[in-house]
């Protein structure tokens, strides 16, 4: 239990120093309160846990100055301390006065404590007490722990503005404000920067903040935008976590694509690129070099003339050989026979050197102070210099090839047969250019179309004219086209901005039948849609009948308007769709109708160029739009563009498709016929100039004969064999065969359009004459 301390001024026990005045605590309380430590600065805790090295004093009263406590009130003597020791006392008193206090709290007033301070004199005779400095010691093991010369803890130093400290140390002292200087030495100091000056203050010292190599270090890699600690790795070497690893189970366990078990059709190519490399010599099979016989040099060798020594002739003895002497033709003066005349001095200049069949050439001189010296003695002292430090010199060989033989060998044409050669029949009746002609599904009739604005029909073998009709009186027909399929017979033609759909009169009446009922679908169509579509968006084209009763009863049952002129009236396959191509329409140039809705659709907003043509694949769901410079093939079902063909023609006429779909053939004006394999590439694969004009027209064999041909300005057509395989092995087979020439040429204008028979090799054209003519 803590002592009761007394109300009034009691003396305070001291074991070192009997001779010293009892000091009288005085006590403004009866008890200990929670502010009456307040500046007291303890003890480490080695001395604080040590009782032998407590202070024993009297505490001391508040001081007016500091607001600290002083003990000058409390001796009972009545000697008078001096100036220094009453400073001494007010300084060192504090910590005296806390212990004292604590030994009275823990009740250990029995304990002797060996003296801290010393007992002197001062000038009066009176007793000084003098105590020794306080040293901190730090439990700590860190040698690198900070010196706190100032002890005012954690508060700012403003609040020493009015005070000429700045604080406290260890021992009580008072710490005095750094002299500051004036504006000259802040200006010489400024000019002679120590060595981590920063011009910033301390806020704990109040002095001049100087800061160590290891943090302007630091800061300057801050300012340098690098990494602040040295030695550091921003970008440390991956570690493969995953890939050293083996996995026993697979990523996926989707099943195989079809691509890994369908043969690639690139690896083909480059198959057949090396096979065709291999065919030409430029791959050479490979030989295993010859084996090199080493020698034996355990057999001994012997020179036989190393040492030879001029002997008689004798049988026995065999001298060694010699270099064979000098002819006539290398002396100075050789006889007339051996100099060459002007015919052969000529030839042996021109001839290579590797082919003069001598080095030199025999020249006379009159005397031998007139030979000249060696033309070409420095060309091969320089000659050798390079064969002996640079390189060896590589001889060129000259190949003796003949040119003929590097030119494919063609098959005869009369291996290629059958082909058109010969004109069988004129069809005359047309005034005027014939631009357009066709020959029916069946092969027994033909349809044409003129200037004259008239439709007729022929009959393909006998020449007669079964049927025609004239549709315009202002407008030529430029186009007249069959629908593909023997269940009806219609025949499409475009004159002006119209596009008509014929039912001719030279069929049995069931045929004529099922052609009315296909051409009537459509109007039933039209009448059967909801309204709600026919209110969305308003049709292209209108489809009526023909408003003269003249062209009905003719067999003209259908009619469409468009926006220009149409050029280009291609069939699909099917029958049941048709493509028309208006270069002068811009965004409605190209058009596709369906003719058993009688709907038009125009699938192109603007196209790169002017069109020029259109088709459909034989095949596929594919359409091909031909451009001046350019064809493009889109997918239908997918509505995408596929790729597109480069022919490199400066302006495409006309095109068609294969009937296997592989491969094209494009006209041009520019008087070239080009063959495209669409499998190998989008440039041509063969480019063919046999024509002296534009090309018209240009037509594959529909019946499976290696045949196509095309039409030009200069009045004739070409024939040609292209035969097509399957196997991406061997490459396509392009021969001509035959030129046929009857047409006339009018006006620049030559052959206009051709046709093909759909089973027999046999072609029917049409040109600026005003005659068609068919060739068998």
């Amino acid at each position: 239990m803590a002592p009761q301390y007394p109300t009034k001024k009691r003396k305070a026990i001291t074991h070192d120093s009997p001779e010293a005045d009892k000091l009288v605590l005085s006590d403004g309380g009866g008890d200990l309160h929670a502010g009456f430590l307040d500046g007291i600065i303890s003890q480490s805790e080695s001395e604080a846990s040590n009782p032998e090295n407590t202070d024993e004093s009297a505490y001391d009263e508040e001081d007016d100055d500091d607001g600290l406590k002083s003990s000058e009130e409390g001796f009972d003597s009545d000697e008078i301390p001096s100036d220094d020791e009453g400073e001494k006392r007010t300084n060192n008193g504090l910590n005296g006065t806390a212990q004292s206090n604590l030994d009275l709290i823990a009740g250990d007033e029995d304990t002797e404590l060996p003296p801290n301070h010393t007992v002197t004199e001062d000038a009066n005779g009176n007793p000084r007490y003098i105590y020794q400095d306080i040293d901190p010691v730090y439990a700590s093991d860190d040698s690198e722990a900070p010196e706190t010369t100032n002890t005012i803890g954690n508060i700012p130093l403003s609040f020493y503005d009015s005070y000429p400290h700045i604080g406290y140390d260890i021992n009580g002292k008072k710490i005095a404000r750094p002299a500051k200087g004036e504006a000259l030495d802040a200006l010489l100091d400024s000019i002679d920067i120590p060595k981590g000056w920063t011009g910033l203050t301390d806020p704990n010292t109040g002095k001049p903040l100087e800061l160590s190599e290891q943090e302007l270090n630091l800061l300057k890699r801050i300012q340098m935008n690098e990494v602040g600690e040295e030695g550091y790795e921003p970008y440390p070497a991956t570690v493969e976590y995953f890939t050293g690893k083996i996995e026993l189970m697979p990523l996926s366990a989707a099943p195989e694509p079809k691509r890994r078990f369908v043969p690639s059709k690139h690896e083909a190519k480059r198959v057949m690129k090396i096979v065709k490399a291999i065919r030409e010599g430029r791959i050479l099979p490979y030989k295993p070099p010859q084996e090199e016989i080493e020698e034996d040099f355990s057999v001994p060798h012997y020179d036989v003339w190393a040492n030879e020594a001029p002997r008689p002739d004798h049988a026995m003895n065999v001298p060694a050989p010699k270099v064979p002497p000098p002819g006539y033709d290398e002396s100075y003066h050789p006889p007339p026979e051996y100099l060459p005349d002007t015919k052969e001095k000529k030839a042996w200049e021109e001839a290579d050197d590797e082919d003069r069949p001598k080095d030199y050439l025999p020249t006379d001189h009159s005397s031998l102070r007139k030979v000249p010296g060696y033309d070409k003695l420095i060309k091969e002292k320089f000659e050798r210099c390079l064969d002996l430090y640079l390189a060896p010199r590589v001889r060129r060989s000259k190949l003796n090839i003949d040119p003929e033989s590097l030119l494919p060998k063609l098959p005869s044409p009369d291996e290629l047969r059958p082909f058109p050669t010969t004109c069988a029949t004129i069809f005359r009746g047309h005034v005027g250019r014939v631009r357009s002609l066709a020959v029916d599904p069946s092969g027994i009739w033909l349809a044409s179309g003129g200037d004259d604005g008239t439709i007729r029909v022929w009959e393909l073998l006998t020449g007669r004219q079964l049927w025609h009709v004239k549709i315009s009186s202002e407008d030529a027909v430029n186009v007249v086209r069959w629908r593909p399929g023997t269940d009806a017979v219609i025949l499409s033609a475009a004159a002006g901005d119209d596009l008509y759909f014929v039912i001719p009169p030279v069929t049995s009446p069931e045929v004529e039948d099922r052609s009315n009922t296909i051409l009537d679908e459509g109007f039933g169509y039209a009448f059967a849609k909801p309204s709600s579509d026919s209110m969305a968006k308003s049709p292209v084209t209108q489809w009526i009948r023909p408003t003269s009763a003249r062209l009905t009863d003719a067999g003209v049952l259908l009619k469409t308007h468009l926006r220009s002129t149409i050029r280009v009236v291609s069939w699909h396959r099917r029958g049941d769709y048709l493509t028309t191509v208006s270069p002068s329409g811009q965004s409605s140039s190209v058009a596709i109708h369906t003719l058993s809705k009688h709907l038009t659709q125009q699938p192109f907003r603007r196209l790169k160029g002017l069109p020029q043509s259109a088709q459909f694949h034989p095949i596929k769901p594919i359409f091909f739009v031909a451009t001046q410079r350019t064809i493009r093939s889109y997918d239908l079902s997918k509505q995408e563009l596929l790729k597109i063909i480069l022919p490199g023609a400066r302006w495409i006429s006309s095109f068609d498709v294969h009937p296997l779909g592989d491969n094209l053939i494009v006209g041009s004006y520019d008087k070239r016929l080009l063959w495209h394999d669409l499998d190998l590439s989008v440039r041509p694969y063969k480019t063919l100039r046999y024509h002296k004009k534009a090309i018209r027209q240009v037509k594959f064999h529909g019946g499976g004969m290696p045949l196509f041909a095309d039409a030009s300005d200069d009045g004739s057509l070409q024939i040609f064999h292209g035969k097509v395989v399957g196997d991406m092995m061997e490459n396509a087979t392009i021969v001509p065969v035959k030129v046929l020439r009857g047409h006339g040429v009018m006006g620049s204008l030559g052959v206009l359009d051709l046709d093909w028979h759909p089973r027999e090799p046999w072609c029917v054209s049409a040109g600026a004459d005003g005659t068609c003519r068919l060739w068998t």
